[in-house]
């Protein structure tokens, strides 16, 4: 499985997402250039320029014509897919560590770190395409809140299904679940002890898993927020995501980059593992990174995946046929002893 390695980002890649129909390939790093390349060709479609500082996410809507980002200069940008013209920029009061469209692409939320006096902020935004940007609202429509003395910061957005409810995941290892119209928490967990770096969903949105820092990774029922797996590793998780087509898991991450002392890709662990997603065993490994792998995402129709890290690069892999044909062993049900 040779990758067709991507280089048009200047320092670490921070996130990286397919487009639903899983034809482009969205990317932003910590210089502030998001990047849209070919999937399937790996050539750079264009760039959309306009922040001044790192880009943390990016999420484009169902029908790839609206792309948001969340930047570290205080503010999410909406932008034209095609054109990478600027629509409209929402301007916030500390750096936007993620961003999330709804379902339907009328609305969407952002979160944002504390800075100064402000404090740590989750919003929700009007903004119906199908009427003229100007008359939008730079103001969000909702205003979630983080108290300073709870000392915590959203790191992954998300609205459920239906816009029912709004998914945060925090650093200090907890989910929880707002209302969308008066920012009460719905449900709380806390699956993980330390930071929760991504989230990822299935397609459906029925399962997610959770990466974190304490070297696990957590997939969860979306419906009755149940522990239903968790996968070990030895390094610190930095993200991973459910295959659409496979009952596969990919998981990536290593040793943060100031501890490790070589450059060495072995000695940091800098690989992506694959895990069987019912029997949590691990089953593959694909190196190639010399950092931390810091995003994956895999294609809607489950035959590529990329991987963005550390090192500046993204590699975007396309899976043997001997994967895609690959049936996974089904262990022999225990037999009863006989009396």
């Amino acid at each position: 499985m040779r990758p067709i390695l991507l280089k048009g980002h200047e320092r670490s890649i921070t996130y990286v997402n397919y487009n639903y129909d899983g034809d482009l390939l969205f990317t932003a790093s910590k210089d502030n250039v998001p990047t849209v390349w070919s999937a399937t060709t790996g050539e750079r479609i264009g760039t959309y320029n306009g922040h001044q500082g790192a880009v943390w996410d990016i999420d484009c809507n169902k029908f790839s014509t609206h792309l948001l980002t969340a930047s570290a200069d205080a503010t999410c940008k909406m932008w034209n897919v095609e054109s990478g013209e600027e629509v409209q920029t929402f301007k916030h009061r500390g750096p936007v560590r993620g961003v999330a469209w709804g379902e339907g692409s009328q609305c969407f939320a952002t979160i944002s770190d504390p800075f100064m006096d402000a404090v740590a902020m989750i919003s929700i935004y009007d903004c119906p395409l199908d009427s003229n940007p100007e008359t939008w609202s730079p103001a969000p429509r909702l205003e979630i809140e983080l108290p300073k003395e709870n000392a915590v910061k959203a790191t992954n957005v998300v609205f459920l299904n239906l816009n029912e409810a709004l998914f945060v995941t925090f650093d200090d290892g907890s989910i929880r679940l707002y209302d969308v119209v008066n920012g009460k928490v719905l449900n709380m967990i806390t699956p993980h002890t330390k930071k929760i770096g991504r989230v990822s969903f299935n397609r459906e949105k029925t399962l997610f898993i959770t990466s974190s820092v304490d070297t696990t990774a957590k997939l969860y029922d979306v419906v009755k927020l149940e522990h239903l797996k968790t996968y070990k590793t030895d390094r610190p998780v930095n993200d991973a995501v459910i295959s659409p087509n496979k009952e596969h898991i990919l998981l990536g991450g290593g040793q943060d980059a100031m501890s490790v002392t070589t450059t060495s890709g072995k000695a940091g662990k800098f690989e992506t593992k694959f895990f069987h997603l019912v029997y949590e065993t691990e089953f593959g490994v694909v190196k190639g990174h010399f950092g931390p792998i810091n995003a994956l995402a895999i294609n809607p129709d489950g035959r590529s995946y990329a991987s963005g890290a550390e090192d500046g690069y993204i590699r975007l892999h396309f899976f043997d046929q001997e994967y895609v044909n690959m049936k996974d062993p089904v262990p022999d049900a225990p037999t009863e002893e006989a009396n």
